[in-house]
């Protein structure tokens, strides 16, 4: 999930500080910095508010199940996911195979709720969407469907990389989702991100206290707020 010479503490000390953001000041961040890995239009189709955390990833792909151990049967597409996962992940499933079929389902949210997971983004269709919302877990997907997955995809690997919606997500990567848009922060940005995004949100926080105070809001988001992407 991290890097394991990182202490885990450090860690948990980014995702709360990528959780105190929203996915506006991070585009800006990116904006400035001249980084890629901003997706618009993915909706959150169950649970509320933003999410945030290390990316858990799963990829999937076109096949029938393997035929498990001797010892036992097939293990469940992203099942190995939950459990390596916790509060500060966020799961991240590829299923580009282009067949309707579900990367995500009612009882792996179930189990992903258990473990206090942050929520799921997944490029690929979801189904159970009516269990997820009740169970109030968070969900960002573009594709719903209630076809199963059993006997069409199967799961390639977890915690490899994998692409969604263009990008590509490694594990350990950071991940930031809310109803303006998913975005997947590399390990190596994390730090210049925040750093960058902190300070233009305290920024806009300074300009909005201006303007419930009575200042003219075309004085307030004059020059300064044109010019703010470039430091």
């Amino acid at each position: 999930m991290s890097n394991p010479v990182e202490p885990l503490s450090a860690v948990q000390e980014r995702v709360a500080r990528l959780r105190r953001l929203d996915a506006c000041a991070v585009s800006d961040a990116f904006d400035r910095l001249k980084l890629s890995g901003v997706v618009s239009g993915v909706p959150r189709q169950s649970g509320a508010g933003r999410i945030a955390g290390v990316a858990v990833t799963v990829k999937l792909d076109a096949g029938p199940a393997s035929p498990g151990s001797p010892s036992g049967p097939p293990r469940h597409l992203g099942t190995a996911a939950i459990e390596i996962a916790g509060p500060d992940s966020v799961i991240v499933v590829e299923q580009r195979s282009g067949i309707e079929a579900g990367c995500w389902g009612g009882l792996l949210t179930l189990g992903a709720k258990v473990r206090g997971v942050a929520g799921v983004v997944a490029d690929g269709p979801v189904r159970d969407i009516d269990e997820a919302r009740m169970h109030e877990f968070p969900i960002f997907t573009r594709a719903l469907t209630a076809r199963t997955a059993r006997g069409r995809v199967v799961e390639r690997s977890t915690n490899a990389a994998v692409i969604a919606w263009g990008v590509t997500v490694n594990p350990g990567d950071y991940v930031i989702a809310d109803a303006s848009a998913v975005i997947f922060i590399a390990a190596v940005d994390i730090d210049r991100v925040l750093e960058v995004a902190e300070s233009i949100a305290a920024r806009e926080a300074n300009m909005a206290k201006a303007i419930l105070a009575g200042v003219p809001i075309s004085k307030v988001m004059g020059g300064d707020y044109e010019m703010m992407l470039r430091g």
